[in-house]
């Protein structure tokens, strides 16, 4: 699978899908306009190991029901990123077994070298 998750609304992430420049193969999802879906999000959490790893502190919402200091385990992660696209780290890059999670710039440079990878 090829397919790029991101937020239309986000700066950060149109600039990165511009430096990434994927190719047509790739299916890009607005989790905004095309919420994710509990099989999509099981298919990114065996990628990523975990649905923490998927996880955003940086969400407003976060901070809003001050979750910081409630004891989050694997299923409530999973809830709250199903509930609500503010709490999946965005981007989220997928090069057929490889996942690229958030927008670090290691992280987009090793996304961009697998996509354009011969």
């Amino acid at each position: 699978m090829k397919k790029i998750y991101h937020l239309s609304t986000c700066d950060t992430c149109k600039r990165i899908l511009k430096e990434l420049d994927p190719p047509s193969s790739f299916i890009i999802q607005d989790i905004k306009e095309e919420k994710i879906t509990e099989e999509q999000l099981d298919e990114m959490e065996e990628l990523a190991g975990s649905y923490e790893a998927l996880f955003s502190r940086r969400a407003r919402l976060y901070k809003e029901r001050d979750l910081k200091n409630e004891d989050l385990d694997e299923g409530r992660y999973k809830n709250l990123i199903l509930e609500h696209y503010t709490f999946l780290k965005r981007p989220v890059i997928i090069n057929n077994d490889k996942i690229f999670i958030g927008n670090s710039k290691k992280t987009v440079a090793a996304a961009k070298e697998s996509i354009h990878e011969q």
